[in-house]
């Protein structure tokens, strides 16, 4: 009895132990894979973390960017705003240069190929050549070349405005150059009429001037009626082989018939003629335009 009752007992023990161990492993085995879920669980929750992190991580420098780049911006807008204030330089800058540009001169040159003659005269008085170039003043209409002899061909002539001397008997004025080819240089120091306003009524013989660093003889004459005054100078100098003529005029109405009307200084206006004739210089001149210039004067049956 006791014998078999220890043998189940130990079968009975074998078998607890046996269970023991099964369910010992199984127990370790459970819960090793219950670990083993559990790192796994903590594993991919750490992952997904890093991920977030990382995403996280990723996404925040984009505000940092704009935060960078805000001030960037906002330095760009007072660049921008800056940028009307060169606008306007730019906009002046067409002013300034209009400001700075230069002015055109207030005298003009004439040059004439032909005659070799040049001269300056002001901007503001009125130029003709050629065959327009024939003066005129009150009286005596026509003002007439003084050659002594014919052949003598007008060159230019520059008017004075009208309106120059307002509130005097001031009419008109002129520089006139003429040319004559047919004249001797001896010749070329004679007039065909001279001063005649000696007291005693003998011609006045004409007097040697210098006029800049030409020259010349001079001899003058006046005309007058009632109402009109005529006053012409005349210079002439032979230079390229030619007889040059400078004629200064004056011409005045209207002094004693109109209230308030005074006499124009005449010496004040002869100074503005003879500004214009200090100026004159005599190029050389090809022979050609000699002869053609020749041929004019002799067809065109000038003075």
């Amino acid at each position: 009895m006791t014998t078999i009752w220890k043998s189940g007992d130990k079968k009975s023990a074998n078998q607890t132990t046996n269970n023991n161990t099964i369910f010992g492993t199984t127990l370790s085995s459970r819960s090793r894979q219950q670990k083993l879920a559990m790192a796994m669980i903590a594993g991919f929750a750490i992952l997904g973390l890093l991920l977030a992190v990382s995403a996280c991580s990723k996404q925040s420098p984009k505000p940092a960017l704009v935060g960078v780049s805000n001030p960037a911006s906002s330095s760009a807008t007072p660049a921008a705003a800056a940028a009307p204030a060169t606008t306007p330089t730019a906009a002046a800058s067409p002013a300034l240069a209009k400001k700075t540009h230069k002015k055109r001169p207030a005298n003009v040159t004439y040059s004439d190929a032909n005659s070799g003659v040049s001269f300056l005269y002001p901007r503001k008085f009125a130029l003709t050549s050629g065959d327009n170039a024939q003066p005129q003043l009150a009286v005596i209409g026509d003002v007439p070349m003084n050659f002594v002899q014919p052949g003598g061909v007008a060159v230019a002539t520059v008017a004075l405005p009208g309106g120059l001397y307002p509130g005097t008997d001031f009419e008109s004025a002129f520089f006139n150059v003429n040319i004559n080819r047919s004249v001797s240089e001896q010749e070329c120091a004679h007039f065909a009429f001279v001063d005649t306003r000696n007291a005693d009524g003998e011609p006045v013989d004409a007097e040697k001037v210098k006029i800049g660093s030409t020259d010349m003889e001079t001899t003058s004459n006046f005309s007058a009626s009632a109402l009109k005054q005529a006053e012409t100078q005349y210079y002439h100098s032979y230079e390229n082989g030619a007889c040059y003529e400078y004629v200064l005029g004056l011409g005045t109405a209207g002094y004693g018939t109109k209230d308030g009307i005074e006499h124009v200084n005449r010496d004040e206006v002869f100074a503005k003629l003879q500004k214009i004739l200090a100026t004159v210089k005599i190029n050389p001149v090809e022979q050609e335009h000699v002869a053609e210039q020749a041929v004019s004067g002799i067809a065109g049956g000038k003075e």
